[in-house]
């Protein structure tokens, strides 16, 4: 017989046959090989006393009939376990054989056992368990993430689809208290966000985050220095926590978070399992509610449930969450144009950046509301994002100073700057501005007037341009004509008309308007 029990065993095995079990049932119920429960059934079997009968038999009776005490020759069984103790010595010297230490336990045994049956009992007594440890863990010390196994599933409205999603799971150890939330996959802006709820969930930020090894989390894994994704490093910075990755193929690295999967197949999933939902936010609503009760349950021995004690001590090691949400960022590379801007391919703008780069390589770090151009690892600079395709956006102290003077051309500009020249060049230049379809020809004929006061002066550009709006020929061309054929100075022809009199002179023999009446 493999094993010996006592007789509490024998009568439990008895009690669970007349239930109608079957050995193999009652040796998993009581943690016995089946082998030991078979061969004790067949020596009830032989005995001349019924099943009842040996029940009822107190424990002295029973085992008398079936001594629990064991079989084997303590003698010879003692000689060979202190061979085993000088084995042990010599386990780890170079070229330690079994076979040679049992040629000398047989030349000195007075009935040794075979060799099968020596390297049995020494693998039985030293058996290679793969001990596990307790782990203690400090409060906000670390917050263990982990995606589940299993999807949950919601229905497309409109056509039907069934959907599969991912859950994701996160607990602090000492407490253990647990968040779950359902999302559209594994990919690196599902898992920052579910990292960033739990995080708000939480009210506060552990030391370090201790993640699987997903490719959204770590780019290249390692047993000893995994390459943290450039995303997640960013997040770890802003929340100011440490991103600590478990090792490869060791589940025992973060065991809290895979019993808490285990955990939440059986609070969350199955609870849910008979419900439809239609979309994402529906499915995550039923979760919340489920695990407020989750975090409520009572641990048996410690007479607390994860949220008191999470309340009570977890909490206050915590750090406080940063003023603002964490925003997704994204990476581009690109060189800075000649004319200083570099080309942002996800919507086909264009950013400026201070013209001393132009040619220079830089890399675009970006999220859904800023831009930000890096040269170096140092940000030259920082833009909202506009996602107008086409755009150029611009900021007047990254361009030079002949770019700067362009920049600012606008009807204003011309207006001020004609203004100083007299009312009448005022006029022209509206008059000019007013007529172009397209803006830019109409500023090259603006400022084409208003410089025309460098080589005739500001007086007399004033007084062409009058000549210019009184004959309706407000040009660029027609101004400079006046002024190079110097039709701008005054005239007895002209003084005559602005005074509204005759140029002919009044004399006693010239008859006027009236004597043709």
């Amino acid at each position: 017989m493999a094993n010996t029990l006592d007789p509490m065993d024998l009568k439990q095995i008895i009690s669970l046959h007349l239930d109608g079990l079957s050995n193999r049932k009652i040796g998993a119920t009581l943690g016995i090989s089946r082998n030991t429960v078979n061969s004790y059934m067949r020596l009830f079997g032989a005995c001349d006393r019924s099943l009842k009968e040996l029940l009822a038999l107190d424990n002295g009776a029973l085992e008398a009939l079936f001594p629990s005490h064991t079989t084997i020759d303590n003698v010879r069984y003692d000689e060979l376990m202190r061979c085993f103790e000088g084995i042990n010595r010599a386990r780890n010297h170079p070229g330690f054989t079994f076979l040679h230490h049992y040629r000398d336990y047989v030349g000195t045994a007075k009935d040794p056992y075979g060799y099968t049956q020596f390297l049995e009992h020494y693998h039985r007594k030293y058996a290679k368990i793969k001990g596990s440890m307790k782990l203690e863990h400090d409060p906000g010390k670390e917050l263990f993430i982990d995606f589940a196994g299993k999807k949950l599933h919601m229905v497309e409205r409109d056509t039907g689809e069934v959907v599969p999603v991912e859950v994701f799971v996160a607990i602090l150890p000492n407490s253990q208290y647990t968040y779950v939330e359902a999302c559209r996959s594994q990919k690196r802006e599902d898992l920052i966000a579910c990292c960033t709820n739990a995080l708000n969930y939480y009210g506060g930020v552990p030391k370090a985050i201790v993640s699987d090894n997903l490719k959204s989390a770590v780019t290249r894994a390692s047993r000893y220095e995994a390459d943290i994704n450039r995303s997640f490093k960013d997040f770890a910075r802003h929340y100011n926590c440490a991103i600590n990755p478990a090792r490869g193929y060791s589940p025992q690295d973060k065991a809290l978070v895979e019993n808490a999967v285990h955990l939440a197949y059986q609070r969350i999933y199955y609870p849910m399992r008979e419900m439809v939902f239609f979309s994402l936010a529906d499915l995550n609503r039923e979760i919340k509610r489920l695990l407020v009760a989750y975090n409520g349950l009572l641990f048996k021995r410690k007479e607390a449930s994860r949220r008191e004690l999470f309340q009570s001590v977890e909490r206050e090691y915590l750090k406080p969450l940063p003023g603002s949400a964490y925003q997704l960022k994204d990476y581009r590379r690109a060189k800075v144009q000649k004319m200083g801007y570099v080309y942002f391919s996800p919507d086909k703008s264009y950013y400026s950046v201070p013209y001393r780069y132009i040619g220079k390589e830089t890399t675009i770090h970006y999220t859904g509301s800023t831009v930000e151009v890096h040269y170096h690892q140092r940000r030259i600079a920082l833009h909202g994002r506009h996602p107008e395709k086409g755009s150029y956006n611009t900021k007047k102290e990254h361009l030079g100073s002949t770019h700067k003077y362009y920049s600012d051309w606008s009807p204003e500009f011309f207006k001020r700057k004609a203004a100083r020249h007299g009312d009448h060049v005022l006029g022209c230049v509206e008059t000019i501005l007013s007529k172009g379809d397209y803006p830019e020809i109409g500023y090259k004929r603006a400022m084409g007037v208003i410089q025309l006061h460098r080589a005739y002066g500001s007086q007399r550009l004033d007084n062409a341009c009058k000549r210019a709006l009184q004959a309706d020929a407000a040009t660029y061309m027609r101004i400079r004509n006046i002024l190079k054929n110097n039709l701008d100075k005054s005239s007895l022809f002209y003084r005559d008309l602005e005074e509204d009199k005759s140029h002919i002179p009044d004399h006693g023999n010239i008859r006027g308007a009236s004597a043709y009446q």
